[in-house]
């Protein structure tokens, strides 16, 4: 079997027709290259038994022979291939071999082994290593720790080892050429000129114009995901006048103008990311997150552990955006995350440790409407249903899209979050604690599927405190107690680097030694200068707020239609929640029917007559009365949606950073509530008020007094659902909800007006007119006339102006009732802010 030689980077090797050669950055790669274009894992070269072959990873760059791009070919002596770019890029050339003239450098887990071998009784921490080393590397202050060994010099990876290359660096997917006056168009149909097959594009997206003056420009034709210019989007039809520099982000293809041709960059999933210098300082001048510096390589698995305050999940909130880090700067192939974070956030998917899924509806059912919510409006059902299809198939959910998510096992459940945030086909996706709960199996399956997800072609980036899989991952982060890090690395080099032969032992050491400088240990050491030192040499700086205009992204559906979804979605899972439908029925019966044990045998809500005095005296039975009714309505009310945003906060969450409306979807619970509570308000009022004597003229209906009746306790019930969403808006936990629901309920007995007299009570009666309740009696005792049948028993004279018997007191309670349910409206909008990505908040 005849040997080759290779030659690059000025060095020699003679390769082994016995072995197979990889390429590319990786620094633990046979043939490591310092150079931005060429991938991670570029390609192998081995023997096939007949003839020399050399093997494409499918890089980003490509693999060339005389100019021209190849995945796999045959090569032999003469051979001259190029990686990265087909003119510039890094040279190897082969010949036949006359000697043995070089070794293929040995990787750090066999120079590990030699020596081992080398001193079979010597501890490993005795390895020689060079002077300066030695001197910079700190001592263990810790009993029966080993010190670290020495990692074989290698050429280090630089900048583009973990740091992702400018678009300059990679060679376009494709080019399309330009003529003066010539217009092409962008989109996902067929008659476009440049056809796009991705869900995210519109139809008819945009159009490059060429202008007589031999500008170019882009404009904007109406997309539902917005067009983008440096990664702001330019306004909804608008247009944006392009420079030689600029890049124009449509989908997850972005094109650049060179001369006279429109340069094509396709994100495949092969994309770097990077984190320099980050720090979170929170009230008081604490820093929980210090100095944090790594580089993910493109199709990586990295895994982020770390004990209890080591600010793990600050990490993960300053990397997604969502609380951006006050210095230092996130980087996505490249291109600042913070402030390209309009167009950037939908190539990026986050599954939370919590399901981001309603658990009621089944797989399928709950990934349609998360398609409808996220796809443009010009996406067909059959386009949507293949994308799911799809998505299932990959994840092997296909056997469970019929059942219920309540009714999967955790592992499965995770896997429909994940395939949620896989419909958009994202470059880089961020999980949160998915193994929390689960048994060792599932862990295992969980861990392996993220393996399957980097393997395919993707960037993941995993937050765990389960290292029974740390194998599986490419990379591992170890954050130390305070917020800096103590390893990054691979996995199987983590315990030897600390010294130790557990992580429990690891972990035990942190805690027993949290003013220990792990910083300066880790930035010491070889393993630093191998893995991160590159990324870390770039100087801190201030993490940049967007610009105002990234704000406010082009959203993926029309308000009206996603409000529509929204109402469907929300419909459905209530419709499925059967015992949520018979309390809704059951509640406001009991709280009506109990009303009716209040001196029924006189049946009386009128002011009754002295027979022997023709005189008018007072009727405590109708206040009486009218005080259980409210009280019904507010509790029925209220607790129809005290629950409702704090259990879906996550979704919410979510769903907000990947272009929901937030009034859209306050809305959609104001109106599928609202309709449910009015309803019970009615329910509540004809049982109460049906049976009883009333006046036989309304104020505002004639006639129809009972209906007139029955609008103050539909109106009273709504406001309550209005307050039960403040609530529900403003608590961290749904256990909370409860003391507060009966501190409400209380509340508005208190100040309904019929216990005591309110009206000349200074304060008190002023307090009183925040309270739903004050208006809604009072609105009812308009059409009863209270200021007669329930008057101040120290000064009959003395009546209530909200009570007067006039059409005009009915309006002005009705009115004040309402208000106070707007205003709730716009407080709960208010307070839905703070659960969204900051970045978006600024």
């Amino acid at each position: 079997m005849p040997e080759l030689v290779l030659e690059a980077n000025g060095r020699t090797w003679t390769l082994d027709p016995s072995t197979s050669y990889t390429l590319g950055r990786d620094p633990q790669g046979d043939i490591v290259f310092d150079d931005a274009r060429v991938s991670w894992r570029h390609a192998t070269v081995a023997f096939n038994g007949r003839s020399w072959v050399i093997e494409d990873h499918g890089s980003t760059n490509g693999t060339y022979v005389q100019e021209q791009r190849v995945h796999q070919i045959e090569i032999g002596p003469g051979t001259t291939l190029r990686l990265g770019n087909p003119t510039d890029g890094p040279l190897l050339t082969l010949s036949a071999a006359q000697a043995a003239v070089a070794a293929v450098p040995e990787r750090p887990q066999q120079a590990y082994a030699a020596q081992a071998e080398a001193a079979p009784g010597a501890p490993v921490g005795q390895a020689p290593a060079p002077a300066a080393q030695q001197a910079a590397a700190p001592q263990q202050p810790w009993p029966g720790a080993q010190q670290t060994p020495s990692v074989p010099a290698q050429q280090p990876s630089a900048a583009g080892a973990d740091a992702p290359p400018a678009h300059g660096d990679r060679s376009p997917t494709t080019f399309h050429q330009f003529s003066l006056g010539r217009v092409m168009r962008i989109g996902r149909a067929l008659e476009n000129d440049l056809v796009v097959s991705d869900l995210q594009v519109s139809r008819h997206h945009a159009e490059f114009h060429a202008t007589p003056d031999g500008r170019f420009e882009i404009r904007d034709l109406g997309s539902h995901n917005g067009t983008y210019v440096n990664g702001q989007p330019i306004p909804k039809g608008g247009s944006a006048t392009l420079g030689p520099a600029d890049i124009v982000g449509v989908g997850h293809s972005t094109f650049r103008i060179v001369g006279d041709r429109l340069e094509e960059f396709v994100d495949t999933g092969e994309v770097s990311f990077s984190a320099r210098h980050l720090t979170v300082t929170v009230d008081g001048g604490k820093q929980i997150l210090k100095d944090v510096s790594f580089g993910v390589p493109e199709k990586s698995l990295v895994a982020v552990i770390g004990p209890s305050g080591s600010g793990k999940s600050t990490l993960l909130k300053a990397l997604t955006g969502y609380r951006p880090a006050d210095q230092g700067e996130v980087l996505y192939d490249n291109r600042n995350l913070y402030k390209q974070f309009a167009e950037l956030r939908r190539r990026i998917g986050l599954v939370p440790q919590d399901d981001i899924l309603h658990k009621e509806l089944s797989v399928k059912r709950a990934l349609t409407y998360a398609a409808k919510l996220r796809f443009p409006a010009d996406t067909t059902a059959a386009e949507r249903e293949a994308r799911i299809d799809e998505v299932l198939r990959e994840l092997k959910l296909d056997v469970h899209k019929d059942k219920k998510v309540t009714s999967l096992s955790g592992g499965q459940r995770k896997r429909v979050s994940v395939a949620l945030e896989l419909l958009t086909k994202p470059s880089l996706i961020f999980l949160d604690e998915p193994t929390s709960g689960l048994d060792p199996g599932m862990d295992r399956d969980v861990m392996q599927l993220l393996r399957g997800l980097a393997d395919d072609g993707r960037t993941v980036l995993v937050v765990t405190h389960s290292v029974a899989e740390l194998a599986l991952c490419d990379k591992l982060l170890v954050m130390a107690p305070g917020g800096s890090v103590a390893y990054f690395g691979p996995p199987e080099e983590a315990l030897n680097f600390f010294g130790y032969d557990s992580w429990a032992d690891v972990f035990s050491a942190f805690e027993n030694y949290r003013d220990y400088d792990w910083a300066g240990r880790w930035k010491g050491s070889q393993h630093y200068q191998l893995y991160a030192a590159d990324v870390d040499s770039a100087a801190p700086q201030a993490a940049a707020a967007p610009a105002p205009q990234a704000v406010k992204p082009p959203k993926p559906q029309s308000w009206g239609a996603q409000l529509l979804t929204l109402i469907r979605r929300y419909m459905a899972v209530i419709a499925s929640d059967k015992g949520f439908l018979a309390l809704t029925v059951i509640l406001p019966a009991v709280l009506g029917s109990v009303s009716l044990l209040i001196n029924h045998d006189k049946g009386l809500l009128v002011n009754p007559v002295n027979p022997q005095t023709g005189v008018h005296a007072p009727n405590g039975t109708a206040t009486t009365v009218l005080l259980i009714l409210a009280v019904g309505a507010c509790f029925a009310g209220a607790a129809n949606s005290v629950r409702e945003l704090i259990k879906e906060r996550v979704i919410y969450e979510r769903e907000r950073a990947t272009g929901l409306s937030r009034s859209a979807y306050l809305m959609s619970k104001v109106v599928v509530l609202g309709v449910i509570t009015v309803l019970q308000g009615l329910l509540v009022g004809l049982i109460g008020f049906s049976s009883r004597e009333i006046p036989d003229q309304g104020l505002i209906l004639g006639g129809a007094t009972l209906l007139e009746l029955c609008l103050p306790i539909m109106a009273l019930g709504f406001t309550s659902m209005m307050v039960g969403l403040v609530i529900s808006s403003l608590v961290k936990t749904a256990e909370k909800t409860m003391p507060l629901l009966v501190m409400f309920a209380i509340i508005q007995v208190v100040f309904t007006g019929c216990l005591f007299t309110l009206h000349g009570t200074p304060g008190v009666n002023e307090f009183s007119y925040l309270m739903p309740s004050r208006w809604a009696v009072a609105a009812a005792g308009t059409t009863l006339d209270f200021n007669n049948i329930a008057p101040n028993a120290d000064d009959p004279t003395d009546t209530d102006p909200v009570w007067d018997h006039a059409a005009s007191a009915w309006g002005i309670d009705m009115a004040a009732l309402i208000a106070l349910g707007v205003v709730c409206g716009f407080l709960v909008a208010r307070f839905l802010r703070r659960h969204e990505p900051e970045v978006m908040r600024k």
